[in-house]
């Protein structure tokens, strides 16, 4: 009888030697064949990805450019100033990647094309984007195989007067496209090389532990464990770029390590998520307070190793409480975004190295500078930023106009430490808003000691009032045809027990800051009115006195309400009280100074505009806000007699506030041929140390006595 034929110990373990061989083979090959095509998936999509971006950068780009262009073609385009078309046109086509622009008429016709000659003028725009270019109601972007097309129309209020055309390049994204993509490619050679050379030596070594079925079971069972094991440890390290778990076994440990990649990749995601939210600002997507304060310790320590310098340069918005209360919240977080864009270009145009910009707070923003020659760059950086800043915003459809103070502090000269250079940057911040805003200031160890005085000084002020140490002068005021006191200005005095006379210039500065202004504001007022209503001239007019009233007290929207308790406290009637109001605060927020100004004179109170003449709106503004005086800045009134210039504008402003029923009021007249010039030109009224030096309340009555 004939055995069966056995294969024997032996031959199943080659035979499962074989098996195990043949295996590993085809899930090595099959892993290279899934590499591959991973490495063909990557380069894919980030050629997709890389596209997208330079697609998306030069399109936002092109609206940034299209978008200046039409803003400060607005006033050349109206007046057809082909001279400065042509210079908007030209600094426009010096830009990277523009190839033309065009500037066109509500009809489609060229008006510029940045050339010499302007071979197209007055003709119709022809080309295939042109009709979309010409019906876009706001920025139009058009895209063909070379070129992108950005279109901004031109308006003046709701009348469209024409529009812009950009055209940039796409050659410069292509090639960087390409240049990208190379060496993108080449990595992904080197590392897929790179696991082949694993996956043999893997496969190697799993040939060699095939040969002992002991070890295989070990290979199976114990080293996916520890490779769990290792995975949780770098997890926990928060090293969740070096977990890089896979299996296609379908065992129990294959499953658990395909989970435990999943909840490794759930755990980075999350993680990443959270560190966003920590570190970056949600409105402006810059960084926030918590990671810059990291960033700069670190580049500290670096820059402590290698001697370095560095420049922070703190930025805050002037004025900004305005907008929120104006426009409200959402108007102000709309112009957030758009000045840290601002801030963000400024910064790259300089090519700082290792810059960081950060939202320090409501309207503060943070900007850690390197470069060469720091206090230079660093200064040239703050005057780029205000620039900035100072362009008018379009805000649902009207302009608004804001500055920014910047301080600037420098490593290693100023302070070694983080907190003590913020500390200086803020200091130094401040110090530019004393100096009169929209201004920079670098740090230097005297502002400390000026900004404790400044802190005394505003502790001193509280109370000041009640413990009478501020006062009430007054500067009469004449008619200058037949010189006849006609009431007076309120100045408030401030007479320290310790420091003497503090000068108004800086006891009022500090109660704008500090917001003290508007208690003081309202104890002037009912204290001018009080002294008012003891002046009783014999058988003439009731007098009046004028009062000065800070952009503040404007701001705060109950100024009528303010007056009216004045008025019903001390029985002074209505048209004896002036207020006065400086030309800028009123231009601040045109809208709401117009609303109160015109409650303040349907109760009878009259309004003067000071300074006149300083602001950066000059005449146009009387048609639009109510007033009923203009005082004339002592600026133009000093140099009357020797500045034809000023001759001329003194009178120009005479005849225009005449030709719409206003008073004029001249300040500053120091000299009897100044009295004389503004009499002979028809200046309604006057005060000056010529006429009449500020004195106390019982002065004035006795003049009116006289």
């Amino acid at each position: 009888m004939k055995l069966p034929f056995r294969v024997g110990l032996r031959g199943e373990l080659l035979l499962l030697m074989a098996g195990v061989l043949v295996v590993v083979v085809a899930l090595f090959t099959a892993l290279w064949w899934h590499e591959k095509r991973s490495n063909a998936d990557a380069r894919e999509l980030s050629a997709g990805a890389m596209r997208e971006m330079a697609r998306e950068g030069l399109l936002s780009r092109g609206q940034t450019l299209s978008s200046q262009l039409a803003d400060a073609a607005t006033n050349p385009l109206y007046y057809l100033d082909l001279a400065k078309l042509g210079e908007l046109a030209r600094a426009t086509l010096r830009q990277p990647d523009v190839v033309y622009v065009i500037i066109h008429d509500a009809n489609g016709q060229v008006v510029h094309d940045g050339s010499g000659d302007i071979p197209a003028f007055g003709q119709p725009m022809s080309d295939p984007m042109a009709y979309e270019a010409l019906n876009a109601q706001n920025v139009h972007g058009q895209w063909s195989d070379k070129l992108l097309d950005v279109a901004s129309p031109i308006r003046i209020g709701d009348e469209r007067i024409g529009g812009v055309r950009v055209g940039l390049s796409r050659e410069n994204a292509n090639r960087r496209e390409i240049e990208m993509l190379g060496p993108l490619g080449e990595r992904l050679q080197a590392a897929s090389n790179e696991h082949l050379g694993w996956l043999l030596a893997l496969l190697a070594a799993l040939v060699g532990i095939a040969i002992v079925a002991m070890v295989l079971l070990q290979r199976r069972i114990v080293q996916p464990i520890s490779e769990l094991a290792v995975a949780t440890a770098r997890v926990e390290q928060g090293r969740y770029a070096d977990v890089r778990l896979h299996s296609d076994r379908q065992d129990e440990i294959g499953e658990l390590v395909r989970a435990f990649s999943r909840m490794s990749d759930s755990v980075a995601r999350h993680d990443r998520d959270i560190r966003r939210m920590a570190y970056t600002d949600s409105l402006t997507g810059l960084s926030n307070r918590l990671a810059f304060r990291e960033a700069l310790d670190e580049r500290l320590l670096t820059l402590q190793a290698s001697s370095g310098e560095l420049a922070l340069l703190f930025v805050d918005l002037d004025d900004f409480k305005r907008v929120n209360d104006t426009l409200g919240h959402e108007a102000g977080d709309e112009v957030l975004g758009q000045l840290s864009m601002r801030i963000r270009m400024a910064v790259e145009r300089l090519g700082g190295l290792g810059t960081e910009i950060a939202r320090f707070g409501g309207d503060e923003f943070i900007v850690l500078f390197m470069a060469e020659d720091i206090r230079t760059s660093s200064g040239r950086l703050a005057e780029s930023l205000i620039e900035e800043i100072q362009r008018p915003l379009v805000l649902r459809g009207r302009q608004v106009f804001l500055g920014a103070s910047v301080g600037i502090t420098l490593f290693p000269f100023d302070a070694a430490s983080a907190g003590q250079l913020l500390k200086n940057a803020d200091i130094a911040m401040y110090q530019a808003k004393v100096a009169g805003k929209g201004c920079y200031r670098f740090y230097s160890k005297a502002m400390d000691q000026a900004v404790e005085r400044r802190v005394q000084l505003e502790e001193e002020l509280r109370g000041a009032w009640d413990r009478g140490e501020l006062s009430l002068h007054y500067q009469p005021i004449y008619r200058l045809a037949d010189r006849r006191l006609m009431g007076a200005e309120a100045l408030c005095r401030w007479q320290h027990p310790r420091l003497g006379v503090v000068p108004p210039s800086v006891f009022i500065e500090v109660a704008e800051q500090s917001g003290l202004i508007e208690s003081l504001g309202r104890h002037v007022l009912v204290q001018a009115c009080k002294d008012a209503a003891t002046w009783t001239p014999p058988g003439g007019e009731r007098p009046f006195v004028s009062v000065n009233i800070s952009p503040r007290q404007l701001r705060t929207g109950d100024l009528p309400d303010v007056v009216a308790s004045a008025l019903a406290a001390t029985g002074v009637l209505p048209q004896q009280l002036h207020l006065e109001l400086t030309e800028t605060a009123v231009l601040g927020d045109e809208v709401q100074a117009s609303a109160l100004l015109s409650r303040l004179r349907a109760t009878g109170v009259k309004v003067w505009l000071d300074d006149f003449g300083t602001g950066f709106s000059g005449l146009s503004h009387l048609r639009r806000v109510p007033v009923d005086g203009v005082k004339i800045d002592r600026s133009f009134v000093a140099d009357v007699l020797r500045d034809p210039d000023d001759l001329a504008l003194t009178s120009a402003i005479i005849a225009m506030a005449h030709s719409l029923g206003i008073t004029v009021v001249a300040e500053g007249i120091e000299a009897e041929g100044q009295y004389a010039v503004l009499r002979e030109r028809g200046c309604d009224q006057g005060q000056g140390f010529w006429l009449g030096r500020p004195m106390v309340a019982a002065d004035i009555q006795r003049n009116f006595s006289e």
